[in-house]
Formats: C-alpha cells, structure tokens, sequence
C-alpha cells in the first residue's frame, strides 16, 4: 500500500527523478530540448512529489490539465473571488462594471495584471451600497437580445500591435463597449504585458503576455458562479501581434508549456471545489495575425523579396544572397508541412525554371486563393468604383477606443544599419473594430499602399502606392483590372462572368505586395527588429530563426566575402543567443514553440495535439500588406482545416493592407455577428 511506503524513500525517489530530469534537461543536445519529454517528465513530478505530501501517493500518470490540477491542489485560490459588493453601474446606459480587478494571486507586474469587466444591466439583481457601488449578482432570467444572463458569450480585446503591452482600463468608457453591450455580450478586457513593458521587476517577452491572457480567462471561469455569462463561450480578438496572440491562445489551450509560468502568478488552476480550470477557449478572430515566427524569415523572402532588387536585396550584397537562400530554404520548409488542401491534395513547392520554386500544388493554391480574393472583390464592387482611403483604413492606437481600433503597430524587420523601418506604435486600448471617417493606412495618417501600413492609396493604379490629390475613378471593372497590368500583364478578365484569373505570383507581388521590410524581416541580422525582443530577454534583442542561423553557418564563407558582411551576423551570435534562456529556465526555441500556433497544429512539430484547440476561427487579412507574406494566414488556415477544427471563415480582402480588413461592413458588427451565430446556432 502507498502509505506503507516510509517517507524517506518516497522522498529519495522523488529526488532521484528530479536529478534525473535536470540531467536531462542541461544536455547539449538542442533536439532534446525541443521534445515535449522533459517537460511531460517534469509535469509527472509535479504532481507525484504534490501527491506525496498530500496523501502519501506513490505518483500520478495524468499529464495536461490533470497533472496541472494535481500539482497546484494546495494553492488556496479564495482570494481571486471577485468582490459582488464592488460592483459601479452606468445607469444611463445600464451598464455594471468593475475596473482594476488583479486577476492573479502573485502578480508581477501590478500595473498591468488587472482587468475591466463589463455586464449588461439586465443580467444583474443589484443593492445600492449608498456610497458609488453596489452588491450585485446574477438575475438568472435577464436577457439581452439572443442572450440571457447564462448563455451570454465572453470577448476578451487583445489589442498588441507589434506583441506591445496592453494596458487595463482605469477609467469607464461607455463608447468603447457599446456594441457588445447592446448585443448582450460579456466584455472583459484585460491588462497583458508585451515586448515594451520591460523593466527592472518584470518582462514582457515571449511568452508572459498569452501567460497574462490565460490567467485572466482562468479569472473568469473560477468566478463563474459569480460572474453572468457562458464561461465555455469565451472569443477572443485582435489585429496584427494581437491577432497573432489570439492565434496561440487559441491553438495552445491548456499547453502544459504554459503550467510553470502560470504557476509563478498564482493563477488559478482549479477552482474552489479543486476542479481543474482550463485557459482553453471557444474561438477566435485574427485579423492579419503576424504570426508562424519560425519560419516567417524565409517566407518573405519566398513570397515577396525574390521579386525585389533594391534596398538589402540589391545585386552585390551579402543579404540580396541571404535572400535567395532563404527563399529556397522556404520551400524546404513547406515541403516538410505536409498541408494539403480540401481534397486531400498534399501541398508542396517545386523547382522552376525562372524565379525560385514558383511551381508546384503549394504555388497553385496561393495563386488561387489571390485570385479568389479578386473575384470576392469584383462581385462586392459596384462601378464606377473610387477606392478610398476609409474603406480601407489601418486603425489609430491610444487609449480606450470610441469607434476606432487598433493601430498595425508593426516594426519591419531591421537591417546591417540596425535601425528598423517603420516607426513603433504603442497601444492602450482594446479593438473596437470600426473604421474611423478619417482613417488612413499609416498610423501618422497618410495614405499608405503596399509597404503594408494601410489599404489601397488614394489614386493611381489600384494598389502601387501611388497618391495624388484627387482619387482615381475606374468607369468598369476592365478599367480596374487595366490599372492592375500597368506594368505588365498577370490578370485576365471575362466581362461576361465578372471573373478574373491571375496568371502569376510576380505580377501580383510587384504590382500589390511589394516587400517593405528589410532582409531578416522578423529576426534582423542584428536581432534588433520587433520580435526579437519579442522573443528576447527584456529589452535585449535575441535572435530565434534557426532556418536562418544553419544558413548563415553553411554559407558565412560566401556571405563574408561581400563588403556589406559585418562579422557581428555570424552564426555564433545566434548560437550564443539560443543558449540565452528566461527566468524559468526555458530557452529560445521553447518559448518560440509557445507562441508559434503551428506548432500546436500542424504533425510536423512536436507539439501536436498536445493543447486544446479552440474550434472556432474567423480570420480575415489584408492582402496587400507588406507586413508579412500571404503564406503566414494561408498556412495557418490550412492547418487548422487539416486539424478538423468545427468552424473555420477564412478570407483575404482584396485592396486592402495591414488593417482590420473587411469586405463589407466593419469589424465589430461582422464579429458581433459571427459570434452571436455560433452561440446560437443560426
């Protein structure tokens, strides 16, 4: 029987298994690391040495969300109950809310662990305390439109452009939940931390911002009984590196990766019965999610810098050669996927006589799914048809929204100068969704084509980045698609079906999409882009693209001999950055694989089915943005497709770049909606 075991042989076995996982985990063997073993081997330790002290168990075999119930069984979780006596009420328009909510037990950072919670009036019996607050709770038949106080869903704005920090409210503002409110939503907005919150107590690198968000979704549904609302219906929503976050919390629900680091805040795991709590959520809306980091060098390259022979990828320059390479590299990659299409089509690029691996399954389906983009397009429009720069507007960031949203944010990646190419863009506020009158593509407010800061320019041919005073008006659609071969024929036009066929993947890039971010788009070759903090050690840069380190390390030689080179690319100062690891112990590739959704989904990573998928995804993306390259959305589509999630509403939006791109309306109605249409099964 267990509890004949004596205590200090049950405690030496623990020991032994401990020593034996940090042996294991301090081997030099990089693969190693990669593998889910040390951590499921520790995640059994965990709960087997919690189990010894509780009740003198011999260990556990669960993993997941049962191992994680099992270790942090002792932790008393009481005092994230939220206080039903707290409760303030906009009584004009019947809102009761609670703002600086800490949704964490041992908070790192105080100034962004907390959260805004916000409830319709009809879902709440309320007592005024007589001093500005009141005690209520939940009045189990109010109900708001499709809902009641019960099967109301749950959004959480995840506004991060470039992986920034995201402030909590500290002050009501009606405006910036109206819609939700009026659609009997739940709308909890918290505060997350980001590659900019970085100070001498905390960080906000990869991953502690998706570990901020899944602590707070784990607030809510230990509050459940206090709380209105369907706490398994919870969405969450964001553009750009919010977007992309929203894309791993979606993909990553419940990863045992996570346990440690939620472990450190005193989020709640289980709730007041000693339930395991799951961060796994229902679904989610990306809009252009910067996302699929690991390989998202060589997808630029792949997809938009072979058509470019200027800047970094001038003739006689190393990067013009780190270009190519990587561009080639890409299609390793891909190959290496085994994504396949709705027919069970395996998906894969091949060699060709002009460009590089522009042939292939793979390259047919991303020339079609620009094509159909178009012809969504010309079976939207009406002509005469004059592009605006409303219709296709990037967003403002700033505090609280009151009908804007957010702004793209992004930096491009830097190159040999070290400084990067577009200007950073802090956000405060959660996405609203609406597109403001006077919005433009670039977040200073000018009008921006194809480098990936907003939609179509106001004049010129559809799309090149072209301005003048006054906007170009095309009389028929042959007009438009004229404009589109200006410079070279690549569409093809049946008036009488209103279809048009795209005939090549150059045309397209170099009259749409041209590559606005240096060579190493996301890992610079000075680690100073955007992600590399993102996946850095506080404000330091690290580099993370092992694609890109083995091809600086097989052709240094090469890349060396050109006078651009700077012995400060080498190979070694990837290496020693991939050594670098966090305050939990964990390197760059794990914390990488955190916040890669691919990794969760696709068979060829080692975190497959490892992790809850949310099984409801919209996604809608920009095509012409420069930001990133059309295969980052398509590949992630694909996958999920592959994965078998229930509901999947992919689209790319003709004309527009790196914005919250719609083909109609805006998207707060068209998220609203989508949501309500799940929720209620119309």
């Amino acid at each position: 029987m267990p509890s004949q075991i004596p205590i200090t042989l049950r405690q030496a076995t623990v020991d032994g298994v401990l020593t034996l996982v940090r042996m294991i985990e301090k081997r030099d063997d990089e693969q190693m690391k990669r593998k889910r073993l040390p951590m499921r081997l520790t995640a059994l330790v965990m709960a087997g040495s919690t189990a010894f002290a509780l009740s003198g168990c011999t260990g556990s075999s669960d993993t997941g969300s049962n191992a994680t119930a099992t270790a942090s069984s002792s932790m008393d979780y009481s005092a994230l109950g939220i206080d039903e006596t707290a409760w303030q009420y906009d009584e004009a328009n019947d809102v009761y809310y609670q703002i600086g909510v800490s949704y964490v037990l041992t908070p790192q950072a105080e100034d962004y662990e907390t959260l805004g919670i916000y409830v319709p009036g009809a879902y709440m019996d309320a007592t005024d305390n007589g001093d500005g607050t009141y005690t209520a709770s939940i009045r189990s038949d109010g109900a708001v439109g499709d809902f009641t106080a019960t099967t109301a869903p749950i959004v959480f704005p995840v506004n991060t452009p470039g992986y920034a920090a995201q402030s909590a409210p500290t002050e009501y503002d009606y405006d910036s939940i109206s819609e939700y409110m009026e659609a009997g939503f739940i709308y909890v907005w918290p505060g997350l931390r980001g590659r900019d919150s970085n100070t001498d107590d905390y960080t906000g690198n990869a991953p502690w911002g998706v570990t901020d968000l899944k602590a707070a979704v784990r607030y809510v549904r230990y509050n459940s009984d206090s709380l209105p609302g369907n706490s398994e219906a919870v969405y969450v929503f964001g553009h750009s590196g919010g977007g992309a976050q929203s894309a791993v919390m979606g993909a990553s629900g419940d990863s045992e990766l996570y346990t440690p680091y939620l472990n450190e805040l005193g989020a709640a795991m289980n709730d007041a019965d000693g339930n395991a709590l799951s961060d796994a959520i229902a679904g989610v809306m990306a809009w252009c999610p910067i996302t699929n980091l690991d390989a998202a060098d060589a997808a630029y390259e792949w997809n938009m810098g072979q058509f470019s022979d200027s800047g970094t990828r001038a003739e006689g320059t190393w990067t013009a050669a780190y270009s190519s390479d990587l561009a080639e590299a890409y299609a390793q990659y891909i190959n290496g996927l085994g994504l396949t299409d709705e027919d069970g089509n395996v998906l894969m690029l091949d060699e060709s006589d002009e460009g590089i691996y522009l042939s292939g399954t793979y390259y047919d389906y991303l020339v079609s799914t620009i094509e159909g983009s178009l012809n969504s397009f010309l079976a939207e429009t009406e002509f005469p048809y004059t592009p605006s720069s409303s219709e296709m507007a990037g967003m403002d960031a700033g505090g609280p929204p009151s009908g804007g949203g957010p702004s793209d944010g992004e930096d491009s990646g830097s190159g040999p100068s070290g400084e990067a190419s577009s200007d950073e863009v802090s956000s405060d506020g959660p996405p609203s969704g609406d597109l403001p009158d006077d919005a433009s593509g670039a977040p200073d407010g000018s009008a921006s084509g194809p480098s990936g800061d907003g939609g179509a320019p106001s004049g010129g041919a559809p799309g090149d980045g072209n301005s003048t005073e006054d906007a170009t008006t095309y009389e028929t659609a042959q007009d438009y698609i004229d404009a589109l071969n200006a410079d070279g024929e690549w569409v093809s036009y049946d008036a009488d079906t209103n279809t048009a066929t795209v005939t090549s993947l150059e045309g397209f890039i170099t009259s749409q999409k041209n590559a606005s971010k240096d060579v190493g788009a996301f890992d610079g070759v000075d680690a100073s882009a955007t992600e590399n903090v993102v996946m850095g050690s506080g404000a330091d840069g690290l580099h993370f693209d092992t694609i890109a380190r083995d091809l600086i390390a097989e052709n240094e030689n090469e890349y060396s001999s050109y006078s651009d080179w700077s012995a400060d690319y080498a190979a070694d100062q990837y290496d020693s950055d991939f050594e670098t690891t966090d305050s939990l112990g964990n390197d760059v590739a794990t914390r990488m694989n955190m916040y890669n959704p691919m990794y969760y989904l696709s068979s060829s990573y080692d975190g497959y089915q490892s992790s809850e998928v949310a099984q409801n995804w919209r996604i809608r993306t920009g095509i012409t943005q420069g930001d990133t390259a059309n295969t980052t959305e398509v590949n992630l589509a694909l996958a999920l497709e592959n994965y078998g999630v229930e509901n999947l509403d992919f689209a790319t939006i003709w004309g527009q770049g790196h914005t919250m791109a719609e083909l109609s309306g805006n998207g707060t109605t068209n998220f609203i909606q989508w949501v309500t249409e799940i929720e209620t099964g119309a």
